[in-house]
């Protein structure tokens, strides 16, 4: 989609620095980071939220998980604990209405979220 943030940042059209690369998923540094590491992880095609994935998504879907963990051990941040978030609408706290991934850690996180 040519107005989506994401679409355009996973694209290319947006020059960011990207941790990750290939043809289904990006991932990139969040602007407001909320833990010494922040990552998010973004499919390439647009998919709106986690409602809008589809039956035929589960490789897409393997692909972000593996990515995650990839990521989690680069940062090293494996062996203590991360946090993977989706945040689905604005009462979740979506601002940017392309299905993301939070990878977050590199701190105790408390729980619940706040």
């Amino acid at each position: 989609m040519d107005d989506c943030l994401f679409c355009r940042i996973a694209n290319g059209a947006i020059p960011v620095e990207l941790l990750h690369n290939d043809e289904l998923v990006a991932a990139f540094r969040d602007i407001n980071p909320q833990a010494p590491t922040h990552i998010l992880i973004v499919p390439k095609a647009h998919i709106a939220d986690v409602t809008q994935v589809g039956t035929n998504d589960g490789q897409l879907l393997a692909r972000i998980m593996q990515v995650a963990a990839e990521l989690a051990q680069r940062e090293g941040i494996a062996a203590t604990g991360f946090r993977l978030v989706a945040n689905t609408g604005p009462n979740a706290g979506q601002t940017v209405p392309h299905l993301h991934f939070h990878l977050i850690g590199g701190r105790v996180l408390g729980w619940p979220p706040g």
